[in-house]
């Protein structure tokens, strides 16, 4: 969970100016990599770190792209009548 105390954020640092791609995934990639050389090379550690990347990478979907898709699906319209309201709200199965 990305949510940590303010205070440990600053002694975590994090580089403020916009990245391009190839930056932010280095800086991940390191970060990664730095982890497992520091912890030693397993397949726990490895697993560790795999689930800390799926974990970061949905909840930056559930915090920042769902509700964007949200709002554009409220600017933009529907793309079919599965948009129009929850499917799985209707009393039928399947």
């Amino acid at each position: 969970m990305p949510y940590i105390r303010p205070e440990q954020r600053n002694s975590i640092g994090a580089k403020t100016d916009p990245l391009s791609p190839g930056e932010l995934n280095y800086l991940i990639t390191a970060a990664c990599h730095e982890q497992i050389i520091r912890k030693g090379l397993s397949y726990r550690v490895v697993n560790e770190v795999i689930g800390v990347l799926e974990c970061a990478k949905l909840e930056l979907y559930r915090m920042i792209a769902a509700p964007y898709e949200d709002k554009k699906l409220l600017d933009n319209g529907c793309i079919s009548e599965l948009d129009k309201r929850p499917h799985w709200t209707d009393g039928r199965s399947g």
